[in-house]
């Protein structure tokens, strides 16, 4: 029998990210790499789930205050990549070169791929 009550998108989002966190656990040596994609920006988070506190944080919002281009890439795109690879600058600072990644329920597509890929190209390894 099919489900008579039909979820909404984000509610289809919220139940695979809570799949993929059952797995997935942070520590301060290997923090977890969390990925929150809006409609206008995108908030990259790297996250102590022990303690339950974020180590450091990037988002698309302060790599458009930078003014810098990347060409080849749609704009958001574009914006994602540098997100990640200011987030692989902060956690440098923090000696964190080791993360696990959680896509946040999200497809590994587009935006996500290329933040990550920007935390890769900046040095995080995963």
């Amino acid at each position: 029998m099919k489900r008579l009550i039909t979820k909404t998108r984000d509610e289809r989002r919220t139940v695979r990210h809570s799949r993929v966190r059952a797995v997935l656990k942070g520590t301060s040596a290997v923090p977890r790499l969390s990925v929150f994609r809006g409609l206008k920006s995108m908030t990259l988070q790297l996250i102590d789930d022990v303690s339950g506190k974020t180590i450091c944080q990037a988002t698309t919002a302060e790599v458009k205050k930078s003014k810098v281009k990347l060409e080849g890439r749609s704009a958001k795109v574009a914006e994602a990549f540098l997100a990640g690879k200011l987030l692989a600058e902060k956690s440098k600072d923090k000696k964190i070169t080791r993360i696990v990644f959680d896509r946040g329920g999200y497809k590994y597509h587009g935006r996500v791929a290329a933040a990550a890929e920007g935390a890769r190209e900046g040095g995080l390894s995963f």
